[in-house]
C-alpha cells in the first residue's frame, strides 16, 4: 500500500509547498520553522495529536513568539539531542534547545541528572491500552485471546529504540493474558531472537505501526488508546479499534491496564515563553483538549 497521507501538523499552519518523497526523504515528527521560533518543545511522540492541538491554540494568542518548534519522536533521541545541543537529521543539522520537555518521568530524571533541568511535575496521563486493526478486522481479532492464534501477526514497538511503549504493551499483554489463561507464546521475543508472528517496528513506532497494519504486514496492534482515537479519527476508512478485553473499544479501569503518565520540565529555567507555555498547558483549557484526544489530567 502507498505511504499513509498525514495531516499537517504545525503549530502555525500556512499554504506552503511542501515537498517530501515516502521511505527517502520525510519528516514527520520535526513540526515548524526552526529559524523563526521564539519556543521550541520537546515532547515523547504518542501524544502529539493533543500537543499540536494545544500549541495551535496558544501560538496565535502570542504572536511575537512567531512558531513553535517541536520534536516529537522517542524520548532517547530528545534526549541526545538535548546533551549534545544538536540533531542532524539526515543532511540538515537542527541546533534549538527546547524551553520545556515533556515526557514519562523517568526520562526527565536523565534530563535533571544532566543539568538540563531541576524539577519535573505531573501534566497527563494515558487511559490505558487497546488494539488496533485493519477496518472490516479481517482476521475477527475480539480481544487479547486472538493474539494466540497461529495465523495472526502482531506489530510491537521496538525494545531497543522505544522502550518505554514496548514495556507498556509487552506489560498489558502479560496482564490480560494471565486472567484470562491464554498463552502468548511471542512475548519476550526481540529482533535479536525473532519470533514468526511479531513485526517490530524500527525507531518511531506512532508513525510506522498504522503503516505496517496498512500494508498487511501486521494484522493487529496493542497501542495506547489515544493513539489509537487518532488513527481512526485521520484514517477512519481504514482502522478501527478492537478491546483487549472484548468490551467496548473505550478502555475502563482495570487492573490489567497499564497507565502511563506523562510530565513536564522546564529546561533551565524556561525562559519567557516557556514558563508561559507550561502555565497554559497546567491549565483547564489544555485539560479540555487532552481529554479530546483520549487522555487524563494528571489531577484528575
Amino acid at each position: 500500500m502507498a505511504e499513509l497521507s498525514w495531516p499537517d501538523e504545525r503549530a502555525r499552519g500556512a499554504g506552503e509547498p511542501r515537498w517530501a518523497q515516502a521511505r527517502s526523504n520525510i519528516c514527520l515528527d520535526f513540526h515548524g520553522d526552526p529559524a523563526r521560533a521564539g519556543l521550541a518543545v520537546f515532547s515523547d511522540g504518542n501524544h502529539h495529536m493533543a500537543l499540536q492541538a494545544c500549541l495551535q491554540t496558544f501560538l496565535p494568542r502570542h504572536a511575537e513568539i512567531g512558531d513553535i518548534f517541536y520534536a516529537t519522536t522517542p524520548p532517547g533521541v530528545l534526549l541526545q539531542w538535548l546533551d549534545a545541543s544538536a540533531l542532524t537529521v539526515g543532511n540538515l543539522r537542527l541546533s534549538l534547545r527546547p524551553q520545556l520537555f515533556i515526557s514519562p518521568p523517568k526520562v526527565l530524571e536523565c534530563v535533571i541528572a544532566a543539568g538540563h533541568a531541576t524539577a519535573h511535575e505531573p501534566f497527563m496521563r494515558s487511559r490505558g491500552n487497546v488494539l488496533l486493526v485493519r477496518k472490516a478486522n479481517p482476521k475477527n481479532i475480539r480481544g487479547v485471546s486472538d493474539l494466540a492464534r497461529a495465523e495472526v501477526k502482531v506489530f510491537l514497538s521496538n525494545p531497543l529504540t522505544e522502550a518505554p511503549s514496548y514495556q507498556v504493551y509487552v506489560e498489558t499483554l502479560k496482564r490480560f493474558a494471565e486472567q484470562r489463561r491464554v498463552t502468548l507464546d511471542f512475548l519476550g521475543a526481540g529482533p535479536d531472537a525473532p519470533h514468526p508472528r511479531v513485526v517490530f517496528g524500527e525507531r518511531i513506532h506512532h508513525r510506522e505501526l498504522p503503516q505496517a497494519l496498512a500494508d498487511g504486514r501486521a494484522d493487529v496492534a496493542p497501542v495506547y488508546y489515544h493513539l489509537a482515537l487518532r488513527y481512526t479519527r485521520i484514517f477512519p476508512e481504514l482502522f478501527e479499534i478492537v478491546a483487549l478485553d472484548g468490551g467496548a473499544p473505550e478502555p475502563s479501569p482495570s487492573p490489567e491496564q497499564v497507565i502511563s503518565d506523562f510530565h513536564l520540565a522546564l529546561i533551565d529555567d524556561g525562559g519567557r515563553w516557556g514558563r508561559v507555555l507550561r502555565e497554559f498547558l497546567l491549565g483547564p483549557e489544555a485539560a479540555a483538549i487532552y481529554r479530546h484526544h483520549g487522555l487524563t489530567p494528571a489531577e484528575e
